[in-house]
């Protein structure tokens, strides 16, 4: 107990003194793990929200699965897509319908879960077309949800005429996502547009701050009969909408004329967020601008959004770099303020407004005495998930210095596989940085990315013009005639390039396979310029389900890159045969696995396998006693470590 304290108090202390090392924690689970496993520890086998006592759809529910599928694309341990899985196969049937929700309704607040319907329809697994089935119904929602005359999404169908800042979230990341990963550009507009008309009428022009809501109609008696908004700034509403802009940014296209619009939106919204931010405890009141009147507090839920919309749009360039700092200081208040850890070990959060409406009955007039009259939760899902989410962005930033600034470049010329999709359309898939099933990059990307690195396509063939701005090089798995019709085969141009761009202090990877699914021929050129070739040995053929034939184990005297790993899994692998300058980098049992190359101010690392794909570092496939994720963390920050001055 008072080592789980003391573990707290030191986080919370890191953020005040910032030469405190972080390091000093590695023993501990980050916090984000630890709300997480608490939060499924006490919701076993299904999601029970508030006071309800049975399960049912819920925006609750979606926080929550958005909550621990962060963790899991940070972690790789499967348990946490597990309990995705199985909490929504309680819901959707194979037919796509959805126990408990009511399409009639048009309650835009049913829309979240749809987010982890995305997810698993974009992982490989069985059975997969009824999540894309139930994401089509949400869309249908949303096609026919009545609007205001401008087009803005009626809260829900009982609520006319009326726009709430929680639609923002409930509705808008979901429908980013869908419209692109089903190719509905034309949606876009419409998504900007509920931002827009926010912004252009719950927008208080003195302090900058948002009303909960206005009614168009200016029929409800909370509305203004001139602007039609609701009386107060309720915390956790603006809350929803900053991490609705942050969420959507994640899928909004880069080149669409609106999204600098939406960009605006968060950089006008932070120095406001800044300004109300309570000096002392670094927090935020629950009716956000009064927070010396009698009986307002310092409310959970809506500080964890703040501090994970100014930790994010700080990361990600959207505000300046400076609001990380107020994401910091509001951090070590939540820690101090709202975490409590249990007798029993496990984390809870306090002081979490249980909702906060307007209009309904009883009638919520939208009043200070109103939102003040709301319960306040012990373990409220709408604290909980927020604070995974800021726990994450923190966790993030003690990190990602190692990156900032580099770009890593997949290749998508040598390897250059495409598949063709429903409607018809062909895109590029196997080993690349969008691909989501068993097969891509996807999750080793996002840990690049995690890192503060930039990661990039790099489509054309490596001319000194495609590899100028690249910082880090993977090419993985050069195609044969068999998986591609007309290869692009590795040619003397490529390696001269190549090898100036390493000479002058690029990191190239290389990455082949075992024999019979590699143009081995041509990337040996390559190879071999640096001392390195892959051999045609193929070895740790791995039958079935027998894992433990794919084992290596990094010895505990060769951590140079593996600092945190010790068992990793690579199948069917290409050993290395080496000459100078090259040098092993792990050998088992005689055979050169991995390999390193210092080559001018440059560095190569060649290894016989594509060992990192989602299949072996998402958890779900290889048993837990791998350590395929960490070790791909290891090696990125090592690889990025590499990188020099050009």
């Amino acid at each position: 107990m008072k080592k789980l304290l003391r573990s707290i108090s030191v986080i919370a202390l890191f953020y005040f003194v910032p030469n405190i090392a972080w390091q000093a924690l590695a023993q501990e689970l980050p916090m984000s793990r630890r709300m997480a496993d608490s939060f499924m520890a006490r919701h076993k086998d299904s999601i029970l929200v508030g006071k309800n006592t049975a399960t049912k759809w819920d925006y609750e529910q979606g926080l929550m699965l958005k909550a621990i599928e962060k963790i899991w694309n940070r972690t790789g341990e499967g348990k946490y897509f597990d309990y995705i899985r199985k909490d929504i196969d309680q819901y959707v049937k194979s037919d796509g319908s959805i126990r408990t929700y009511k399409f009639d309704d048009f309650n835009i607040d049913n829309i979240p879960p749809g987010r982890a319907l995305l997810t698993l329809y974009q992982q490989t697994q069985p059975d997969k077309e009824k999540y894309k089935k139930a994401a089509d119904l949400l869309w249908k929602q949303l096609a026919e949800q009545p609007r205001t005359n401008e087009g803005g999404y009626w809260h829900k169908k009982r609520y006319p005429n009326q726009m709430w800042l929680d639609g923002l979230f409930m509705g808008e990341p979901f429908a980013a996502e869908y419209s692109l990963l089903f190719n509905h550009p034309e949606h876009f507009n419409d998504i900007a547009n509920q931002f827009a008309l926010i912004e252009k009428y719950a927008v208080d022009e003195k302090t900058g701050l948002i009303y909960h809501a206005y009614d168009e109609s200016r029929e409800q008696k909370w509305a203004d009969k001139k602007t039609g908004r609701s009386p107060n700034f309720w915390a956790r509403a603006i809350g929803w909408y900053a991490i609705a802009l942050v969420d959507v940014l994640d899928y909004f296209p880069k080149d669409h004329p609106k999204r600098i619009e939406l960009i605006q939106y968060i950089k006008r919204l932070a120095p406001v967020l800044a300004k109300y931010q309570d000096k002392q405890s670094g927090l935020w009141y629950q009716v956000i601008d009064q927070g010396n009147r009698k009986g307002n507090y310092l409310e959970a839920s809506a500080s964890c959004m703040f501090i994970y919309a100014l930790a994010k749009g700080s990361r990600m360039g959207y505000i300046d770099a400076s609001f990380a700092e107020n994401a910091k200081r509001g951090y070590a208040g939540a820690l101090k303020e709202f975490v409590e850890i249990e007798a029993d070990g496990l984390l809870s959060l306090n002081k979490t407004v249980s909702v906060g409406g307007l209009g309904g009955t009883p009638y919520r007039d939208g009043t200070y005495e109103y939102y003040l009259s709301e319960p306040i939760r012990k373990n409220d899902l709408k604290g909980i998930g927020p604070f995974i989410f800021a726990s994450i962005e923190m966790e993030i930033a003690e990190e990602n210095a190692v990156g900032k600034g580099k770009t890593v470049g997949l290749d998508y010329h040598f390897n250059h596989e495409f598949k063709k999709e429903p409607d018809g359309s062909s895109i590029p898939f196997h080993y690349t940085w969008e691909d989501r099933l068993h097969s891509g990059f996807w999750l080793w990307g996002n840990i690049y990315r995690e890192l503060g690195a930039k990661t990039v396509a790099v489509t054309g063939a490596p001319t000194a013009e495609n590899l100028k701005n690249i910082d880090v090089y993977i090419i993985v798995d050069p195609d044969t005639k068999k998986e591609s019709p007309n290869p692009n085969f590795i040619q003397p141009n490529d390696i001269q390039a190549i090898e100036k761009w390493v000479k002058n202090g690029g990191v190239l990877v290389m990455m082949a396979n075992d024999t019979a699914n590699c143009e081995i021929t041509h990337f040996n050129e390559l190879a071999k310029t640096f001392g390195i070739q892959f051999s045609n040995k193929n070895r740790n053929m791995v039958q079935g389900t027998q894992f433990e034939q794919g084992k290596l184990m990094i010895p505990a005297d060769n951590k140079a890159i593996f600092k945190t790993t010790s068992k990793i899994y690579i199948k069917e692998l290409s050993p290395l045969l080496l000459t100078a300058p090259a040098q092993s980098a792990l050998t088992d049992q005689g055979d050169v696995i991995l390999g390193i190359s210092k080559y001018g101010k440059g560095t190569v690392f060649a290894v016989g396998d594509p060992w990192l794909y989602n299949e072996y570092v998402d958890g779900r496939r290889i048993d837990t006693s791998f350590e395929n994720f960490e070790a791909g963390k290891d090696l990125a920050g090592w690889l990025l470590k590499q990188v020099v001055n050009k």
